[in-house]
């Protein structure tokens, strides 16, 4: 008799496990100062943490041969030190022991670039209460939040499009509509929480399957979903 595997929920980092923002914002504001470009406002500073900066850039007046040297310039504060003005949201880590303790297999899917995201886990203690991290190559244009997924879901042995009879039943918690679309690209409906950075009304549009607003609610809501 073969073991169904697991139930997988794949988590997303910026603005689902941690409030990454600051550190994101102002490398992005050294970026525009560097090329001598405009910085955009503060809410829009704030549509930057979790897609690509490569989609970023140019949709908020990078022009396209200029798009590699903000994304240097972008890095220099951020590999300097930038990624660790962060933190984790209250509760997260009680919710994530709560889920492993369902027997949920945990991973961390992002589009941040993997040579980053896996640091950022090991300094905010996070690698050790998921069974893996994954993310982008550090060109992040040549990568979707459906790639990294699928990174994830062959690296842990399930198909894609999940087959929930077969793999067992997988869920995706994100905070922006990139987590809902690449998480329906394998199948794979999406837990939306409002403590991240989407845009009023953005999770909805993009076809979450349900909002969670507090994070004490996580855990209960993932299980719920997948039964």
């Amino acid at each position: 008799m073969t073991r169904t595997p697991a139930p997988l929920v794949l988590l997303d980092l910026d603005g689902t496990l941690t409030d990454s923002a600051p550190g994101i914002v102002a490398g992005i504001r050294h970026a525009y100062g560097a090329l001598g470009l405009p910085v955009p406002d503060d809410a829009t500073l704030r549509t930057f943490v979790g897609p690509p900066i490569t989609d970023s850039f140019p949709a908020h007046g990078v022009p396209a041969d200029r798009v590699a040297e903000a994304v240097r310039a972008y890095r220099e504060v951020f590999a300097a030190g930038g990624m660790y003005d962060n933190r984790v949201f209250d509760g997260v880590p009680e919710a994530l022991r709560e889920l492993r303790a369902a027997g949920c297999t945990l991973a961390v899917a992002t589009s941040k670039p993997e040579v980053y995201a896996r640091p950022i886990c090991d300094r905010f203690r996070l690698t050790a209460l998921v069974d893996g991290v994954f993310g982008a190559p550090l060109d992040e244009g040549t990568s979707t939040k459906a790639d990294v997924i699928a990174k994830a879901l062959a690296a842990l042995g399930r198909h894609s499009p999940v087959d929930a009879a077969a793999d067992g039943p997988a869920i995706m918690v994100g905070d922006r509509e990139h987590d809902v679309h690449g998480a329906a690209e394998h199948g794979i409906g999406c837990l939306g929480v409002t403590w991240g950075y989407a845009a009023p009304g953005e999770l909805e549009a993009a076809g979450a399957v349900a909002l969670v607003d507090d994070v004490a609610d996580l855990a209960t809501a993932v299980l719920a979903r997948l039964k």
